[in-house]
């Protein structure tokens, strides 16, 4: 951690066709090795295959209201304090609670016993826009569940 400022947080550039800055970084963290096209090629096909199964609404309805419901409000920070450590539960800044939804949402795809992003990715958006019914969902849950297991540690917060 820098002592003099805080770091610049960078404009994201919206993606070409749905025009969203969601869009590109969950591209962005979808992205192995450097290759961005591929990346863009498996999201976008999953988003066409979504829209011609999705019973009227579009693709990226579906995707927001999916990265939504995946956004954590609190999380857990371990706090040493004389001489124990207490998982203290925090509320969290808007641009993190973004970014642990896309973590968490693209890393769920490529699990054990997945075949990777390729024909998976549109049907854990579908999942995961419906509600509690994706693993990214249940890490929320868990989370949530330990912070309130921990809430009497919240005075130890600075």
């Amino acid at each position: 951690m820098p002592r003099r400022r805080g770091a610049e947080n960078r404009e994201v550039v919206a993606d070409a066709i749905y025009g969203s800055t969601l869009v590109e970084k969950f591209v962005c963290s979808m992205m192995w090795d450097g290759k961005k096209s591929t990346a863009q090629k498996i999201f976008y096909t999953s988003m066409k295959k979504l829209e011609e199964r999705g019973g009227g609404e579009e693709a990226i309805k579906l995707f927001k209201k999916a990265v939504e419901n995946a956004k954590p409000m609190l999380e857990v920070k371990t706090r040493r304090v004389g001489g124990a450590n207490y998982q203290v539960p925090i509320e969290v800044p808007t641009n993190r609670r973004t970014s642990l939804a896309i973590r968490l949402d693209s890393f769920e795809c490529a699990g054990p016993g997945r075949e990777g992003h390729g024909g998976q990715t549109g049907q854990r958006i579908e999942r995961c826009g419906q509600i509690c019914a994706a693993e990214a969902i249940k890490k929320r849950d868990d989370v949530h569940r330990m912070a309130e297991a921990n809430k009497a540690f919240a005075h130890y917060r600075w």
